[in-house]
């Protein structure tokens, strides 16, 4: 056999995502390159490794014993890569993380000046909603997640990173004062506008809510932050957000927090991990940084949350 490292990774990528043009679009390949590479692979097995039923591209049996050897062959090496590193005196491995889409705004000041540190580590960070993270801690797919929710039914070790801050905004135009503290019944009087279902933010509203024995009208439900804000800014409802992704709005006078009593509704930003994880270099280095550091950069960058 004369396979190559490149043609492994090439049809791990396509067992990932079962379609060569997905997998071509993931490793930024032309759809042409990707099948010359399967092609050649597969001219090295007398056994078929994929095949085609309709239009959908399956894994053979005989595949999966590939892939399964393929990834044990590419870890080795990404190990043996490792070992060369870090006796040249630099910490490397891969550093794989997953966030809900809130943390986006706080996860970068933790890996700025860690990259900038540790050139070898290569990051992968995955940003999507809170279902999605958990599946990726269960698979043992990441080294660490942030959530503001930790899922109860998993055995995690966690670093407590800052409070999240979550109050009712509304648009510039809106008539509701916010010169006193309304009821939390102004809650069923207005159209509010909530994340999809599998989102941490939506959990802890909801949770808010049921507490009070509110019933609210569910004007829309949008899959990230980013469009639950340009759907208020525009008029269309009232949300509850988190402070940590609306500083921005808040500034220009795009948005406003309307007081409510009772608010903000608080959970609390935590980096999580597996506790059986065995961590690469990187990831253990990054948590010694973020140990290390996490006081003075919520203090320096989120110091002005506390003004709310």
């Amino acid at each position: 056999m004369n396979y190559t490292l490149h043609q492994l990774k090439v049809f791990l990528t396509i067992d990932e995502h079962k379609s060569i043009t997905q997998a071509a679009e993931a490793l930024h390949l032309s759809q042409p390159a990707v099948s010359i590479q399967l092609r050649n692979f597969q001219d090295q097995f007398d056994i078929p490794l994929t095949e085609v039923v309709g239009r959908q591209l399956y894994i053979t049996d005989f595949g999966k014993e590939v892939v399964e050897s393929s990834q044990n062959i590419l870890n080795e090496v990404e190990l043996l890569n490792q070992k060369l590193t870090t006796f040249n005196g630099q910490i490397a491995g891969k550093l794989k993380l997953s966030v809900v889409s809130t943390a986006k705004y706080i996860m970068p000041y933790f890996l700025t000046d860690f990259l900038k540190d540790n050139p070898a580590v290569e990051l992968k960070m995955d940003v999507t909603n809170k279902s999605t993270v958990v599946r990726s801690l269960e698979k043992n797919e990441v080294d660490f997640s942030l959530v503001s929710i930790p899922p109860e039914r998993l055995a995690l070790n966690h670093i407590t990173l800052m409070q999240n801050k979550l109050f009712l905004v509304g648009n510039a135009q809106s008539e509701l004062s916010v010169l006193k503290p309304h009821s939390p019944k102004i809650l069923e009087e207005i159209d509010l506008i909530f994340r999809e279902q599998g989102s941490g933010t939506r959990q802890t509203v909801e949770r808010h809510i049921n507490k009070a024995n509110l019933s609210v009208k569910r004007k829309l439900e949008l899959t990230s932050n980013e469009a639950v804000k340009q759907a208020v800014v525009a008029g269309l409802g009232y949300s509850i957000m988190p402070l940590i992704g609306i500083k921005n709005e808040l500034e220009m006078n795009d948005l406003k927090i309307i007081p409510v009593k009772g608010f903000p509704i608080q959970s609390t930003w935590q980096l999580v991990w597996m506790k059986e994880k065995k961590l690469s270099p990187g990831a253990k280095a990054f948590l010694t940084y973020v140990e290390e550091k996490k006081e003075s950069i919520i203090q320096n960058k989120f110091g002005w949350t506390s003004g709310y």
